[in-house]
């Protein structure tokens, strides 16, 4: 196991995402080592020679008699390459096993793709219902006749009920070391005050069951709404420790299936959940591994945009904006909303390149590796690929924030304005992305409804519109 310097600076990850990884490790090495393993563990040094995968592998072949490596799939397309590259550069076979934290396999996906003229998670969500039995009666049916429950899911929460917050751990004496570590050496983003994730899969489990208990009953009623004064509200925080594999994704929705079938949580809670794991999240890893390396240049939509650089600072006078980055940079967190709706809806509609934003969300939250940021990112928030992923791009204006939230009654600008230097710059974003687009969106079925509401606009309205849109991209940095 090692701490490496490549793998630190590819980005500047959040300091508390170094620190989450760096700790769990060395956690998990001492568990190691006490149940009688040798773990050979080289610590983070910025001097070392030693900095990437093939370093530290080369230095541990050329130090003893090694005659095959045996390594779990990586979790990004460069890592995989890279040890598919080792093999002819130190001439010992490399073995690449499937990781086994994840319900379904790069393989599997791809023969339920091949022959799809669409790709859609829904589909795909069914058939790992079906695999696992997660929620599902007799005969091969849902539970409660329908497959999903999304649209229940959509509700603006009003201060009732009491908000939940996920677990949070003190740091030990190893996480202090680390945080000393990162402190004196590594750059990154974000602050490292506050750190209270878990980092042990003891912990893990305990921040599972916390948000089976306070989180998960009002999760699905809420899971979209953007309070202005909330971190968190009912969300679980989970996705950090599945990604480093401190949680299984089977472990967690069968015990949100258990809160279920026990009464204490209702069932579009409990769908929509496991939905977020066993569908989404399968299918978003399926993509990356069926289209990845080319995958990562696509730019369906054109956007030629620099990303603004309060995206790091969080200096910006709109406030759903503000709100989202400060939580951030504070949490190395936000819900999925803020992510698609907010800052990603905004460099949508902005027209940034898809290779800038993709690297901002891969450097700043604490549950971010590119197999599961990149679709997300490129597929999901910028429309990048075409429509592989989505049927449509998630634009939308700024009344959109408004219905979801208390945001806009905080914010410099106004949300019922389009033009004019103190209309909210969502507004003609919004309208000015659709018609800079039409030839390539217009034809799209879903966006039809949308697209007559263009056709309304009179010239002048339409000129007003490109006239602050254009303002905008030219002057973003002083928004």
């Amino acid at each position: 196991m090692a701490e490496l310097a490549d793998e630190v600076q590819y980005v500047p990850h959040h300091l508390k995402k170094i620190v989450l990884v760096f700790s769990a490790m060395r956690h998990f090495a001492g568990e190691l080592q006490m149940s009688g393993h040798s773990v050979y563990y080289q610590r983070f040094d910025p001097d070392a020679p030693i900095r990437s995968f093939s370093d530290a592998v080369a230095d541990h072949c050329e130090r003893h008699q090694i005659d095959r490596i045996v390594v779990t799939r990586p979790g990004e397309w460069r890592v995989f390459d890279e040890f598919a590259r080792m093999e002819k550069a130190l001439g010992i076979p490399v073995e690449i096993l499937e990781d086994d934290r994840f319900v379904s396999t790069p393989e599997e996906f791809a023969e339920w793709a091949a022959g799809r003229k669409t790709l859609r998670m829904e589909y795909f969500y069914r058939l790992m219902r079906k695999r696992t039995g997660l929620l599902m009666e007799g005969h091969g049916e849902p539970e409660g006749g329908q497959w999903n429950f999304d649209a229940d899911n959509r509700k603006k929460w009003k201060g009732c009920p009491e908000s939940a917050s996920p677990m949070s751990f003190s740091p030990d004496e190893i996480t202090r070391e680390v945080f000393d570590l990162v402190t004196s050496h590594i750059d990154g983003f974000g602050e490292l005050d506050g750190f209270d994730f878990g980092v042990t899969r003891a912990q893990a489990r305990r921040a599972l069951a916390h948000f089976v208990r306070t989180g998960l009953p009002w999760f699905g009623d809420y899971q979209d709404a953007l309070p202005d004064d909330q971190d968190y509200l009912f969300h679980s925080r989970l996705s950090a420790y599945l990604n480093i594999g401190l949680l299984d994704p089977l472990e967690v929705c069968q015990a949100v299936e258990r809160a279920w079938r026990d009464g204490e949580v209702p069932l579009n809670a409990a769908e929509g959940y496991i939905r977020q794991i066993i569908g989404w999240r399968e299918f978003i890893r399926g993509i990356y591994w069926l289209k990845m390396p080319d995958y990562a240049d696509e730019n369906y939509l054109g956007g030629d945009q620099a990303l603004p650089q309060w995206y790091w600072s969080g200096e910006t006078r709109m406030r759903c904006l503000q709100r989202a980055i400060e939580n951030t940079r504070e949490n190395a967190y936000a819900h999925h909303i803020q992510r698609l709706m907010v800052t990603g809806n905004f460099a949508l509609l902005l027209g940034v390149r898809p290779r800038e934003i993709c690297e901002w969300y891969l450097a700043v939250y604490a549950d971010a590796y590119e197999w599961v940021e990149l679709p997300n990112t490129l597929g999901m928030v910028m429309f990048g690929d075409g429509g592989l992923l989505a049927s449509k791009p998630y634009a939308a204006s700024g009344k959109y924030i408004q219905r979801m939230g208390d945001h806009c009654a905080n914010c410099r600008y106004a949300v019922a304005e389009r033009t004019g230097e103190n209309a909210c710059p969502f507004n003609s974003l919004y309208w000015n992305f659709l018609m800079r687009n039409e030839k390539v969106l217009g034809d799209n079925p879903r966006m039809r409804m949308i697209y007559r509401n263009v056709e309304r606009l009179e010239p002048a309205e339409k000129a007003a519109i490109t006239k602050r849109a254009n303002w905008i991209r030219d002057n973003v940095d002083t928004l």
